[in-house]
């Protein structure tokens, strides 16, 4: 897939950037290399290829739900700098 002077041209225009001469150049250079690059992936032969979402298998790390007793209140809260009405206090966030 190539790229002309005026594709850049009309990228700039719809993103509404000025671009120098001098950085037309560099990204021409970019995006010519980056396309050129694609080009070469898309000649991979991929049909035997499994659709996936992750190259290493992936398994639920997560322990098992057990009910449990809860922590208790008055112990987690003496480590509170701040608290009111048995919560911890903290700042205003929204207005």
């Amino acid at each position: 897939m190539a790229i002309k002077r005026e594709d850049i041209e009309y990228i700039s225009r719809l993103a509404r950037i000025n671009i120098s001469e001098e950085l037309f150049e560099i990204l021409y250079k970019d995006l010519r290399r980056i396309l050129e690059y694609i080009d070469i992936l898309q000649e991979v032969d991929i049909q035997n290829i499994p659709p996936t979402t992750h190259i290493l298998e992936v398994s639920n790390v997560f322990r098992e739900d057990k009910p449990q007793e809860s922590l208790d209140r008055e112990k987690i809260l003496r480590f509170s700098p701040q608290r009111e009405e048995g919560f911890f206090k903290v700042p205003r966030v929204i207005e």
